[in-house]
């Protein structure tokens, strides 16, 4: 991510924010504190960062709404399974949501991890799509200002110790690669888990239906 930033520039911007708003598994904080240190080292611009970021994140976040608003649970479990997205992560989601009012949008894209599943949430339980620009906006923006900003402040550490993270640089992409590895294995346990469940469950109604 950080070399595609380092290549691409706003491009990459674009690509993973979008990505990670469509609830694509990819680290929103790796792409805006890299992209703040960037604008730090005059690569980026910190202002265009941050419009051309949320922009794109709003526009992931509307595919992602109207996956929930137009297709349902039944979509997004068949879409899900694509992306390593489980019924647990939406339900976690939901439950932040549901019984605050659409005011929980902005909150919830500022939550790392729950940000990712807050648009499928908001098309699920109806919000209308222009409030949920609206509030969605709000909470990218903030998001997008902290994240760049904090990097941006890291600008001039990242430049001191950047020529001795050579051997920590492996180090730390051999943990990084392990931790994406069990993650994916996790996923996959937990979406084998949802369905022997609910083929119980049907199994146990067709059971049920036939007495």
């Amino acid at each position: 991510m950080e070399g595609y930033l380092t290549s691409a520039g706003y491009t990459a911007l674009i690509l993973f924010g979008f990505l990670e708003a469509a609830c694509i598994p990819i680290s929103s904080e790796i792409t805006f504190g890299f992209a703040g240190v960037l604008a730090y080292q005059g690569h980026l611009n910190l202002i265009l960062v941050i419009i051309i970021g949320t922009l794109a994140e709003l526009a992931g976040s509307y595919a992602s709404y109207g996956v929930g608003r137009v297709g349902g649970h039944p979509l997004v479990h068949r879409l899900g399974r694509y992306v390593l997205v489980t019924e647990a992560d939406v339900a976690r989601a939901e439950r932040f949501l549901t019984g605050r009012g659409a005011w929980a949008v902005p909150v919830a894209r500022m939550i790392p991890f729950i940000r990712a599943f807050t648009s499928i949430v908001a098309g699920l339980v109806d919000i209308p799509a222009l409030r949920f620009g609206a509030l969605s906006l709000i909470g990218t923006l903030v998001y997008a200002v902290v994240m760049s900003s904090i990097g941006y402040g890291l600008g001039s550490a990242w430049n001191s110790v950047s020529h001795g993270l050579a051997i920590a640089g492996y180090l730390i992409f051999a943990i990084v690669v392990i931790a994406i590895a069990a993650l994916v294995l996790y996923r996959l346990r937990e979406f084998r888990r949802e369905s022997a469940a609910q083929a119980a469950a049907r199994t146990e109604s067709r059971e049920t239906l036939g007495r």
